[in-house]
């Protein structure tokens, strides 16, 4: 019995070892896959880290201990015809931050800005700006610091945690403020420039060109930009430098102008404060040997960012040095217009040589009375005389049988009313205007007293200096219109030539119109050089010059009629125009000259351009000089 007993506990606990094998081996069948299941996951992630984004996680470890650095090119020079540098580089100190260098942005920001002399907001504004750029790419906080305070940062680089100083080149000047307005300046890049670089060659906080040249030929000045790699702890600071790739530097350009003659204009222009412009042309070429606007900007305030004060105070002033009034003011020419409506006359046919108009102080058309500037008149006047005198009655007439449209015509002709295509910014047009013009713009028929005031420089008539200097040059050359020329050559630093300008002729009088105009040119020479010409403070020993003053009027008021020049306020007063070539029997330059509220072109023009002129010719005046000494020295030997 109890053997049978025990052989069932036996069966049942061998039955009980079965189920428990069964179910480790089921067990052990799944085992694997509870493992697969808990590691493959982690595998998986060790796969993507390692293997799928390996590279990218790779690049950006080695971002974190290795930091390219852009460096920036030295831009190119700008020069004279000569060769004379105007604009060249020095080197820069300035403060930079890197963001993801700086643990603590606004308590570094609030110990800077006292050490820097600036508001902590414009700090902060510098740091805003550059949202959107990748914080390893250096904010520029402040350009062009002094000694003194790079001593101090670079002896407490600890307390400054992301800000360094960074060494770059920056504009000197050689002649001052020379042809600023022409030359412009560079600042620290914005985001809307930032935005128009397809190209990417631009990071936040390059310094670029703003106005002028320095921004129409950027392309030209900026170089190519070098990269240094430096490994860096984990605090940012460069522990060793490990490649260098140098920046090259821009391009230079060379100016057609002459230094030393745009610097004498520009002094004289200063003697009194004498607002506007002077223009100096090469007339068979038409390449700016001078190009002055006056007052000029003071280029030093622009480094590092020009104050709200300066800026405020260039705004303000009523000379307005912000404009290049070479190009970017228009006024009515005023009697330099003469040229036109005198060569439209004989064109036309409307007089000839010969002709003679009575002057007797007035002339009265419809129901309004012209009147001449001469109050007395000038009595019978031919068109050489009525040039040399500026005679308004002789060009009234001459006017009304042209008529305005043909008075547009010949004044396109002359290079007015037209871009000129020089190689300056927001340049204007002009206006030289016609019938359809008034019509399209006002909705008013024209009336024939206007054509009047156009025939002698007046009414809806604009021209800049330059239009100005053009005609003067083409009445000069024979009947060619030049584009202006600013820029001889682009050149690389070691003096190969990458560009090189040409004379171009944009348009040319018929040979008809053109045998007319050696009675201009007799006209015009005796303005200076005649009994009763209005320029002859402008005459020059031993040299010819042919010229035509002109008087703008600003505004007309009853009330300062009668009244001393003196007693004029000076924004109601006339602007003086004086425009001329030399040597007259064979020219070589054109010289015009705008000074605004200059009330008359003989006393308020001429001067400057015969200092101009004085300047320009200097030698030949000198060997003219030394050769009448020495003859007269001869002379007094004999007797």
């Amino acid at each position: 019995m109890k053997d049978k007993v025990f052989l069932e506990d036996i069966e049942e606990i061998s039955e009980r070892d079965d189920r428990a094998l069964i179910m480790l081996q089921r067990r052990a069948l799944f085992a694997p896959f509870f493992v697969l299941a808990f590691f493959f996951p982690i595998v998986a992630r060790f796969w993507y880290l390692q293997i799928s984004k390996g590279d990218q996680y790779r690049q950006q470890a080695e971002t974190n201990r290795v930091r390219l650095i852009s460096l920036p090119p030295p831009r190119g020079h700008i020069l004279d015809r000569y060769g004379r540098e105007i604009v060249s580089n020095r080197p820069s100190f300035n403060v930079v931050m890197t963001r993801e260098d700086s643990y603590e942005i606004g308590d570094v920001l609030k110990r800077l800005a006292p050490v820097l002399g600036e508001d902590i907001e414009k700090l902060w504004g510098r740091i805003r700006e550059a949202e959107g750029t990748p914080r390893h790419v250096p904010v520029v906080l402040k350009e062009d610091i002094d000694w003194e305070t790079l001593a101090f940062l670079e002896n407490n680089r600890y307390k400054f945690s992301g800000v360094r100083i960074e060494v770059r080149p920056v504009r000197t000047f050689h002649y001052g403020d020379l042809a600023a307005n022409l030359i412009g300046y560079i600042g620290s890049i914005n985001r809307e420039q930032l935005s128009k670089d397809p190209d990417g060659f631009y990071e936040g906080g390059d310094l670029v060109g703003k106005r002028g040249l320095e921004l129409l030929r950027e392309k030209d000045l900026r170089g190519e930009k070098g990269r240094r790699s430096t490994e860096v702890d984990a605090r940012g600071f460069e522990q060793q430098q490990l490649k260098n790739v140098e920046p090259l530097p821009g391009h230079d350009i060379h100016l057609t102008l002459d230094a030393e003659l745009q610097q004498a204009a520009e002094q004289y222009m200063a003697i009194g404060e004498k607002a506007g412009a002077v223009v100096v042309l090469e007339v068979e070429t038409g390449r700016l040997l001078a190009a002055a606007s006056t007052p000029t900007i003071h280029l030093e305030d622009f480094i590092g960012g020009i104050s709200q004060k300066n800026w405020d105070a260039l705004l303000n002033n009523p000379r307005h040095p912000l404009i290049n009034k070479v190009v970017q003011a228009a006024y009515p020419p005023g009697s330099t217009y003469k040229l036109v409506t005198a060569l439209a006359g004989l064109a036309e046919g409307v007089i000839d040589e010969e002709s003679v108009i009575y002057c007797p102080g007035h002339y009265r058309f419809g129901n309004r009375t012209y009147r001449c500037w001469k109050r007395g008149g000038h009595g019978p006047v031919e068109i050489r005389r009525a040039l040399s005198e500026s005679c308004d009655v002789f060009f009234y007439q001459v006017g009304q049988r042209v008529g305005v449209d043909k008075l547009a015509q010949y004044a396109r002709k002359l290079g007015l009313g037209n871009l000129t295509g020089v190689d300056m910014e927001y340049e204007k047009a002009g206006l030289a205007p016609t019938r359809a013009w008034k019509r399209q713009r006002y909705n008013e028929q024209w009336h024939e007293g206007e054509t009047l005031s156009i025939a002698i420089g007046q009414g809806f008539n604009l021209t800049t200096p330059l239009q100005v200097a053009l005609m003067t040059a083409a009445v000069a050359n024979g009947g060619t219109v030049y584009r202006p020329q600013l820029v001889e050559a682009v050149t690389t630093p070691d003096g190969r030539v990458v560009e090189r300008f040409s004379p171009e002729v944009v348009s040319e009088l018929s040979d008809r119109e053109k045998s007319f105009l050696p009675i201009i040119q007799d006209g015009l020479l005796e303005v200076v050089h005649g009994k009763r010409g209005t320029a002859r403070l402008v005459r020059i020993e031993g040299l010819p010059v042919a010229g035509k003053t002109g008087t703008a009027q600003v505004v007309r008021l009853a009330v300062y009629k009668g009244l001393k020049d003196e007693d004029i306020p000076y924004q109601f007063r006339d602007h003086a125009w004086f425009t001329c070539y030399a040597p007259a029997d064979d020219p070589k330059i054109a010289v015009t000259v705008l000074v605004e509220h200059g009330l008359h072109g003989s006393s308020g023009a001429g001067p400057v351009a015969r200092v101009v002129l004085k300047k320009y010719f200097e030698h030949r005046l000198i060997e003219q000089a030394n050769a009448k000494a020495e003859e007269s020295g001869r002379g007094g030997g004999e007797a």
